[in-house]
């Protein structure tokens, strides 16, 4: 991982030189960012004049490996329907936009028509706007009723950051309508005694899926009168809603459907989403519903400079002499500073909480030394801030107070920061669609813009600097996510039963699954059956039965403990790994140590410290073949699909030195461990592979670590996952084959789809990974091709050769890949017709609902076991 230490050196110059910059043009029509027209006059600087300064100098320059120019695109205009109020269409044009893009007119037309209808074009495409107008005409319609509100509409975030900002959208373009429109962010953050009010008054409640989860839907005879008027539910950034999480959101959604169609309604769903594969098919296995796609991006866009940057490597040593690349945190952290030396308006977007923070302090004491005002214009924003501090943030932000942010996706999902001149991100963010969205956020205002894909130093980022078409030739990725999986499906069946008892005719909403899980819940003692319906037993809230972030429990409070002070949380599922006893967490720029950790209360105590290293925590794993679903045979050997039981424990933590990484020593730990059934790909090989390989017993453990350890870090190029939703074990006899196997297994119960992905891409996914090994420039192996930073096994053995001939036997005898049809049977209503792989879908396991265990979210190797990693 590249946040685990300071930067070994310093940036090469804080005084920027104008310098042409090296430029590799590639033409790129796949994906692309677009822009809304300018507001008024801003001053600017050329993209390609900022990436020369920022690469001046011959060690700069040669770090650049690629260069992708995006060109300028004019826009396509229409007309709004005839059936948008003219209030509406004259408070659009008060905001300054006098025509509609052609997309934006015909998601509205669908819109009015009563359509479902996802609108899947670039960022700043004005997707916003396309679902607003006729959200906004139809609630104008609605408040001449006699009860003043006759029509509502629900709209849904991922995050609280976008719900609010999309609010303060509303009420901008509104404000001319009067009191017709009255938009509310009703989440947890909304004071108690605001609540009732917009239960009762408000027409556009802006939220988000936790709490329709939570306190929406539980509530709903609160709620009658909202839901009985509800005309349209807003679903935007949907392509985030996958794997678990999304999942987890389809079932909420029908839910919501379900008691709508009690009251009454039967709500049109608008939904919005980045570029992505298929969308409509995605869209439909999210609302259930069929969906018309709108993917024509017709709006304008500015230039897009887009660099590729490969820090360079260092006289350090890591695990087994390897030689060490200068982290992209400290490389993100020089050109965040460069940026703001020069007055250009950034944002870094980190993978990792403790990268974000790290990056913000780094560029802040680099900023010190030149103009101590400067250091004050760059902060961290991220997950696990308390509201107050995230509201600060966005507001300087929008203000232009700040000039640098280092940010997780927190900030990634469609806040609308104009100004913005560049975007840095630190390390591939998993997906093509999550790289473009990223990307987007700057030249918001239609200027040109720049983006710097800083690579960390791990198999897939190496492999993608130096492959530049796989990112600028190839679409982006399907959206994954199983709504039938029963971990996800059971306790939403309860939820569903504590709301109105479930009665037959809601089997088919929810699912082939829910006939066979209902006597399973029965057996369990959660619902009992009582005539033709079925009904909630218990006392405790059924919504309070899953989380359906699939983070597996209550989130552990960080609290400071001489004043008592909540500093933040840290997800169930990852706190085991970052803030048992010992551990250095980091919050706000200041640097604190967990003195304990109390799983029981979910409370983790902690005290300002500076200690002069990192930790960075080891765990053991072992796997056991549940069920077997597909097996197909790769010459002698096997590739299999199917269910597996992983039990994970975190035994210990390593200390780093902050500059280089150097380890310092090792603690154990009494944790328990957590056992997870899932999903998982795994292939084997006989001993004739192994003979013709040339792969003897001594270097056999080596050889499948490392094919190991390079696949995990290659497959969210191929399925849309990030790799910490994934996790791997390699064992040269496992007792269930019987044969030399490596696994590669979804991280959450009941699986996520990704293991599916991977099975059914397997060779393209493992010739990808054989090729990203052959190529590296290393000797014996390194962190951009075979080591992982969280092996639990100190990255021993690793035989870099071995992998390679055992990756090239096992292709040889791959057959071609066989697409899997789309397993809802109907084939969605799209505009314009799109070709493509429709997503998988996980088979999932035949099981009770969850056990409780929380989802592992990261995984090292067990030397019993034989070795896995994340």
């Amino acid at each position: 991982m590249a946040f685990n230490h300071l930067p070994a050196g310093v940036h090469d110059a804080l005084v920027p030189l104008s310098v042409t910059p090296v430029t590799h043009s590639v033409p790129m029509a796949k994906n692309h960012r677009s822009d809304r027209s300018p507001t008024g006059p801003v001053s600017r600087v050329d993209p390609g004049t900022v990436l020369g300064r920022l690469a001046s100098g011959p060690s700069r320059a040669a770090r650049i490996t690629h260069t992708e120019h995006v060109p300028p695109r004019a826009g396509r205009h229409a007309v709004w329907p005839d059936r948008i109020r003219a209030e509406v269409i004259a408070a659009v044009q008060t905001a300054g936009i006098e025509h509609p893009w052609a997309h934006q007119a015909r998601a509205a037309e669908h819109a009015l028509d009563g359509d479902s209808v996802v609108v899947a074009t670039g960022t700043a495409s004005g997707k916003s706007l396309a679902y607003l107008v006729p959200v906004l005409s139809t609630l104008l319609e609605g408040s001449e009723a006699p009860n003043g509100r006759g029509a509502t509409a629900l709209y849904l975030a991922p995050t609280k950051a976008l719900a609010a900002d999309q609010c303060r959208s509303v009420k901008e373009l509104s404000h001319p309508l009067g009191n017709s429109v009255r938009p509310a962010v009703y989440d947890g953050d909304t004071p108690f005694e605001e609540r009732e009010w917009i239960r009762q008054y408000a027409n556009y409640v802006l939220t988000n899926p936790d709490m329709l989860h939570r306190g929406i839907l539980p509530s709903h005879p609160r709620w009658s009168s909202f839901l009985k008027a509800l005309k349209y539910v807003v679903i935007d950034e949907c392509h985030t809603y996958r794997g678990v999480f999304g999942s987890h959101v389809a079932q909420v959604l029908r839910r919501l459907r379900r008691l709508c169609a009690r009251y009454g309604a039967s709500p049109v769903f608008l939904l919005a989403s980045a570029t992505s594969a298929e969308p409509a098919v995605a869209a439909r296995r999210l609302t259930g519903l069929p969906v018309v796609e709108v993917a024509d991006d017709a709006s304008p866009r500015g230039e897009l400079v887009f660099a590729l940057w490969e820090p360079p490597l260092t006289e350090l040593q890591g695990e087994k002499g390897a030689p060490v690349r200068r982290t992209a945190t400290a490389e993100t952290a020089d050109l965040l500073t460069d940026l703001a030396v020069q007055g250009i308006r950034s944002v870094a977007f980190v993978r990792s909480r403790r990268g974000a923070e790290l990056i913000s302090v780094i560029a802040q004491e680099r900023l010190a030394e030149v103009d101590r005002s400067l250091a004050r214009r760059v902060a961290a924003y991220r997950g696990g801030y308390l509201p107050e501090e995230r509201r600060a943030l966005e507001q300087a932000l929008h203000s232009g107070e700040l000039l640098g942010l280092a940010a997780t996706t927190a900030l990634e999902l469609g806040i609308d920061v104009s100004g913005l001149d560049a975007v840095l991100i630190a390390g591939y963010p998993g997906t093509r669609a999550s790289l473009w969205q990223q990307a987007g956020r700057a030249g918001r205002s239609g200027h040109g813009a720049l983006a710097v894909l800083v690579a960390r130093d791990d198999p897939l980022d190496t492999y993608l600097v130096h492959h530049p078409e796989a990112l600028f030739d190839r679409p982006v990725e399907s959206t994954v996510l199983d709504p039938d999986n029963p971990y996800v499906l059971a306790p939403h069946l309860c939820a569903a039963a504590a709301e109105i008892p479930l009665t037959d005719e809601d089997l088919d909403l929810f699912g082939p699954e829910t006939e066979g899980l209902l006597p399973q819940l029965e057996a369990a003692k959660l619902l009992r059956r009582r005539t033709k319906a079925w009904h909630w037993t218990r006392r405790e809230r059924a919504a309070d039965l899953t989380d359906i972030r699939g983070e597996g429990g209550r989130p552990v409070q960080v609290v400071e403990a001489g004043t008592g002070r909540l500093l933040g949380t840290v997800d169930a599922g990852a706190a085991h790994g970052t803030v048992h006893e010992g551990a250095v967490h980091l919050h706000q720029g200041r640097t604190y140590l967990v003195r304990s950790l109390d799983l029981e209360d979910s409370v983790a105590l902690v005290e300002e410290a500076a200690p002069p290293y990192s930790t960075v925590a080891r765990d053991t794993t072992a796997i056991s073949v549940l069920e077997t679903d597909i097996e197909i045979p790769w010459g002698d050997g096997r590739l299999c699909y199917g269910s597996v039981e992983v039990t994970n424990q975190v035994v210990s933590f390593l200390r780093r030195r902050l500059i280089t990484g150097e380890v310092l020593g090792e603690t154990k730990l009494d944790l328990p461990p957590r056992t997870l059934r899932t999903r998982a790909v795994w292939w084997t090989v006989t001993e004739d592979q192994l003979d013709e390989a040339r792969i003897n017993p001594e270097i056999l453990g080596g050889a499948l670590h490392a094919a190991e350890h390079a696949s995990i870090g290659l497959l969210p190029l191929f399925a849309t996952c990030d790799r910490w939703d994934i996790g791997g074990v390699s064992i040269p006899l496992h007792p269930d084959t019987l044969l030399p196997t490596v696994f590669v297994y979804d991280g959450h119960p009941g699986g996520a789809g990704f293991a599916e992905r991977a099975f059914h891409t397997a060779r393209t996914w493992l010739t990808a990974t054989r090729e990203a090994i052959a190529s590296c420039e290393c000797d014996a192996g390194c962190p951009s091709c075979i080591q992982s930073p969280k092996c639990g096994n100190g990255n021993d053995p690793l035989h870099k050769r071995g992998a390679v001939r055992l990756l090239t036997v096992l292709l040889r005898g791959a057959p071609e890949e066989n697409a899997r049809p789309d397993p809802d049977g109907e084939e969605p209503v799209q505009e314009p017709e799109r070709q493509g792989e429709p997503p998988g879908t996980a088979q999932p396991v035949r099981g009770p609902a969850s056990n409780g265990s929380p989802p592992l979210g990261r995984t090292a190797d067990s030397p019993s076991a034989g070795h896995s990693s994340l």
